[in-house]
């Protein structure tokens, strides 16, 4: 993280930045007074930017349970007239959607920006969503920047865009804009105002009655779309081939047209504001145009928008062709609206927009790359780290469901342990959807005995999880005396988007301390039965979990251990294998150590024809000690 050149009070310096840091200054440069998040890549790091300086800079920054909560907090800030940002994930916009279309309608007070990283080609989500779809159907205004520069420009701009307007404005973000680095000149930090309030007269509603305000305020988004400074053109004045393009893939589509050597015939039209579409600023360009090629990620929202325009004005415009992912001229290997837009797909468009062949590598330079390349690696696996206790954990599942024998039902989500559902988890996950979802079905699940249903059901959920969205879920199932299991493997961090705190980590955002709130007492709070287990005493977790499957009604186990990647987890032992005692092959447990097992740190000695651990991987939790059937592996200290 850039802290130095993110707190840099030098107005003109240029430094280099993330693109999620560039977001954050720009938020900074805006006069931010409340930034509220939950983690999820590729979106994290702009409120751990934030965060970072918060005190320094007199701002306030939280992460808060969920999105819905980040956003309603951020818009009571912004309700009392301060200037506020909230930031998600894809997946997270979903989750905050109901009250963002409610929050479009009575408007707000001082600016606010509703920030949305996108994730083309899936790099660290479940799915490709494309958030501008809901952006549209919410009547909010939504930019998408082009580059880092231009993410921290268009931030800053859009705060001041929403206290013109009176509505949230969206920036979407993707994956190659958030995770790139870029040069961003800096522009004077301004701090937070000094007083919070609400004037007495101030409402904020959402009734029906509004809905024509809220289009009132769309179309003013609209009229200043069209001389907006995020828009830009390049080419000729009357180019009959134009490239409308959004997001990343500016920079893709003006290094083909250079490298084609058509810059005097293609132009290329940037649009930096989305929604709603600056038409005056698009019909001017259509006017001229002959062929229309879209450059966008993943779906064709553009070019779908821009042909429902020129179907209005048809008539005057005369035919043009449209080209596109809507129409399969852009795509990549697995289709027009899969994976990402990359520099090779966005030339290969363009090049067969203007009819020139582009050969990107010399057929002498392939077979120099020919002849120098190695063999294929064999693909690697996604696997639990080395000593993480969600492995034990389902170990202990998955042998708890084995012995009760009526073929129980292992449900999931999102977290680390979405791996549950895949081989390093004995593919124990039944299902993997939303976030807290696996506790809904499970209280489903569990009132269908009447209907011939009678399978145990278990219901696995991460520690942050719990807080973000399983207690409405876990208080249906108590309500309704359905019969579950909730597992909650408590690893005391939300892991996999990169340690951020959460409310039973004692600490906030900030890092200051904060009051943990336990998971068992929300748990008991509900009248539920509770037990807390150390997964890694996976004897004693078996037991556990098949003593609970039989059993009436919803309860909960917490498997609390600590990640191993946590910096204050220091190895205390290690694993070593007695060559004397392990036989190899011959054990007769099909190298159940590390082929069924499969800890990282768990190797096969081909040479020895034993198992050996990795004394640089292991990280000394012993579980492979307890499942060792010869006894072979044993814990020493470390000194």
């Amino acid at each position: 993280m850039s802290l130095h050149a993110l707190r840099t009070a030098d107005p003109g310096r240029t430094v280099v930045l993330s693109g999620n840091e560039a977001i954050a200054r720009g938020a900074m440069e805006a006069g931010l007074a409340y930034a509220a998040a939950y983690p999820g890549s590729p979106s994290s790091e702009v409120l751990a930017s934030l965060a970072a300086l918060a005190r320094e800079r007199g701002f306030y920054a939280e992460w808060s349970t969920n999105e819905k909560v980040a956003m309603e907090g951020a818009a009571a800030a912004a309700f009392a007239g301060l200037r506020a940002i909230t930031i998600m994930k894809a997946d997270g916009l979903n989750v905050a959607l109901d009250f963002l279309t409610s929050l479009a309608y009575g408007g707000t007070n001082g600016g606010m920006v509703v920030v949305v990283s996108d994730d083309p080609g899936a790099h660290s989500s479940t799915k490709e969503e494309d958030t501008r779809y809901l952006v549209r159907a919410s009547h909010l205004p939504l930019l998408e920047p082009t580059t880092v520069e231009e993410a921290k420009e268009m931030t800053r701009w859009a705060f001041d865009l929403s206290e013109e307007i009176r509505l949230p404005v969206v920036l979407r973000s993707v994956t190659r804009i958030a995770h790139a680095r870029g040069s961003v000149e800096l522009g004077a930090l301004r701090s937070p105002p000094g007083e919070a309030r609400v004037d007495p007269g101030a409402r904020f509603f959402t009734t029906s009655a509004l809905h024509p305000l809220l289009l009132q305020r769309a179309a003013a988004a609209r009229e200043l779309f069209e001389t907006s400074p995020f828009n830009a053109y390049q080419g000729p004045a009357d180019a009959r081939r134009l490239i409308v393009v959004t997001g990343p893939g500016w920079t893709y589509a003006v290094e083909a047209v250079a490298l084609l050597g058509v810059t005097n015939a293609v132009g290329v039209l940037k649009l930096g504001t989305t929604w709603p579409l600056p038409e005056r600023l698009l019909l001017s360009h259509l006017g001229h145009a002959r062929e229309v090629l879209f450059l966008e990620e993943i779906e064709p929202f553009i070019e779908t928008e821009v042909k429902a325009l020129y179907a209005q004005h048809a008539a005057e415009l005369g035919l043009i062709a449209f080209l596109g992912k809507a129409s399969g001229h852009v795509a990549g290997p697995a289709g027009p609206a899969i994976g990402e837009l990359t520099p090779e797909i966005v030339i290969a468009a363009v090049s067969a927009l203007v009819g020139r062949p582009f050969e990107p590598r010399t057929p002498e330079f392939r077979r120099k790359v020919e002849a120098t390349a190695l063999p294929e690696l064999p693909a690697r696996a996604l696997a639990f780290c080395a000593g993480c206790p969600h492995r034990a954990a389902f170990w202990a599942i998955k042998a708890a469901l084995e012995l009760d024998g009526r073929d129980g039902v292992a449900l999931g989500d999102i977290g680390c342990y979405t791996l549950g559902s895949m081989q390093t988890g004995y593919f124990t996950l039944r299902t993997v959807h939303a976030m807290g979802s696996s506790v809904g079905l499970a209280s489903g699940f569990g009132k269908l005995a009447a209907l011939g249903f009678h399978q145990p059901v278990v219901s696995v959920v991460g520690d942050s999880t719990f807080y973000h969205s399983v207690t409405p879920a876990l208080i249906n199932a108590r309500y309704n005396d359905s019969r579950l299991l909730l597992v909650v493997l408590d690893n005391s961090t939300t892991a996999m988007t990169g340690h951020q705190p959460h409310p039973g980590t004692g600490r906030s955002a900030t890092g200051e301390p904060a009051p943990p709130l336990p998971i068992e007492a929300v748990a008991r709070a509900l009248g539920l039965a509770v037990e807390i287990q150390d997964p890694l005493r996976t004897s004693d977790t078996v037991e556990s979990v098949y003593r609970l499957l039989q059993t009436e009604g919803a309860k909960v186990l917490i498997l609390r251990s600590p990640c191993a990647l946590l910096p204050w987890v220091k190895r205390t032992h290690r694993a070593m294998v007695d060559p004397e005692r392990c036989i190899g092959e011959a054990c007769g447990c099909a190298r159940l150590c590390n082929r069924v097992f499969s800890c990282p740190a768990l190797v096969w000695d081909r040479a020895g024809g034993r198992a050996r651990v990795d004394e640089v991987l292991c990280a000394g939790c012993g579980v492979c000690v307890d499942l060792c059937p010869r006894d072979a592996i044993r814990l020493e200290e470390v000194a």
